[in-house]
């Protein structure tokens, strides 16, 4: 993990006079490298824009908040868009509408709002999005002028985050959602893919449960990452890396895209052997963005890891609760590096777990379960649905009824052979979830539903 990103903090205002440059301290002491301030009004831009100057873990973005519309005029327009123009600027924000406080009236704030939008798509920048009570006039907005950016300190429903999701958008959480009351909050969290999914301290305001009471500041943000990692299941060095690499590809910083060869999430060493796969799955996002809880997957097949890269790269394989072949593609693809590993790794006292579309057979042209015998301890089988017909109509397999036929025969010949089995579906639209359950049982397997856009 290389830092926090605190993607939304007001050190501008008057509560950080006092200590300003402590706080700062502060928060990367703990483990925030990056703090991102946005202007609420022109003389605000002007203050973060200095902070930004002043300090390298700093970052501005320029904007008139909802509750200062009003004063968005030509004048004030221009200048924004002059200083967002600076280097230190990566956002246009904190903008957007407020039906909660009302403090402009709707008219004016609406045409503030796309005014900036404007001025962020002029300048290639994104949005920082301040959005309350108004999401029916808010997400068409963002939808006409299709601006990337994030839902700044997330305050709607899971439909509504998907909705946001939808767009293109990153939804960002604050110290609210550790509040004993914010339980659609939180689901409204489970629902986000972990792609789309930010955290802020939006100090001073909102501060974490676990330190409620105390002024908010970005040192704080470490509390709402636990919480978080609590809540989805998930370790905290993973919530930080999925939120600053997110945080870093939004603010075009230098997020480094080097292929991983081995990946961690939660206590599973996971092994990206290759890219490649035989199906060409509807819900698959591997040619659109191959990135999975924070880490890079890309890779071409000229580039794959050899056996002893893979090994050097696990290490000890006693260090985690298993060593996964998973990756972005079809790990028996590369069926004979994949079992070299695998017998290292069991040499060396390691649990292996293999996940795959399950057409092993039909991919190396003969029985591939009596091969894994002894050096697959589990394998995790995406079958998808108990339809033949659909099975081709989801994944693609250009194969027919042969590629669902082969999956099935792989999972009796798994459990034949003494591998555990478990078989996984998406809840995808129109999928009989308790169907495939029926027939996972039948077969001898466990079964475990996915939902559909959470990988890993």
């Amino acid at each position: 993990m290389t830092g926090f990103v605190d993607s939304h903090a007001h050190l501008d205002d008057k509560r950080f006079d006092k200590d300003r440059d402590e706080a700062i301290s502060r928060a990367q002491e703990a483990g925030v490298g990056l703090i991102v301030c946005p202007g609420t009004d022109v003389a605000g831009t002007r203050a973060v824009l200095d902070l930004a100057r002043k300090h390298e873990c700093v970052l501005a973005a320029a904007g008139i908040h909802p509750h200062e519309a009003a004063t968005a005029d030509a004048g004030a327009l221009a200048e924004i868009e002059r200083l967002a123009a600076d280097a230190r600027c990566v956002a246009v924000g904190e903008i957007g509408l407020d039906y909660h406080y009302d403090r402009a009236p709707r008219d004016v704030q609406r045409k503030a709002f796309e005014a900036q939008l404007g001025i962020a798509n002029r300048l290639g920048l994104p949005v920082i999005v301040h959005c309350r009570d108004a999401f029916d006039d808010c997400l068409p907005l963002l939808e006409r002028f299709r601006t990337r950016g994030v839902m700044h300190c997330f305050s709607g429903d899971a439909d509504t985050a998907l909705r946001c999701c939808d767009l293109g958008m990153m939804v960002s959480f604050a110290g609210q959602v550790t509040y004993d009351k914010a339980a659609a909050l939180r689901d409204a969290a489970k629902a986000v893919p972990a792609e789309h999914l930010m955290i802020e301290t939006d100090s001073p305001y909102l501060t974490p449960q676990a330190v409620r009471g105390k002024r908010n500041e970005p040192a704080h943000l470490v509390h709402t990452a636990r919480f978080l990692a609590d809540v989805l299941g998930l370790s905290v060095e993973d919530v930080g890396r999925i939120t600053s690499v997110n945080a870093k590809v939004l603010f075009g910083l230098a997020a480094q895209n080097e292929t991983a060869v081995v990946y961690p999430i939660r206590d599973s060493l996971y092994v990206n052997l290759t890219n490649r796969c035989t199906n060409r799955c509807v819900f698959c996002p591997r040619q659109r963005n191959p990135r999975v809880k924070g880490h890079w997957l890309g890779t071409e097949e000229e580039s794959e890891p050899s056996a002893d890269e893979v090994a050097e790269a696990v290490g000890d394989p006693t260090r985690y609760d298993e060593i996964v072949f998973c990756g972005f593609g079809e790990p028996t693809l590369r069926l004979e590096v994949m079992l070299d590993v695998a017998r290292r790794v069991k040499e060396r006292r390691g649990r292996t777990r293999l996940n795959t579309n399950g057409q092993c057979d039909l991919i190396a042209g003969r029985p591939t379960a009596p091969l894994m015998k002894g050096l697959i301890d589990q394998v995790s089988v995406s079958l998808n649905t108990a339809d033949p017909a659909q099975y081709e109509e989801l994944c693609r397999s250009g194969r027919g009824k042969d590629a669902f036929d082969s999956v099935v025969g792989f999972i009796r010949s798994a459990r034949e052979n003494g591998i555990g089995v478990t078989v996984t579906a998406l809840d995808y639209p129109d999928v009989d979830l308790d169907t495939v359950r029926r027939m996972a049982e039948e077969l001898g397997a466990e079964f475990r539903p996915r939902k559909y856009r959470h990988l890993g």
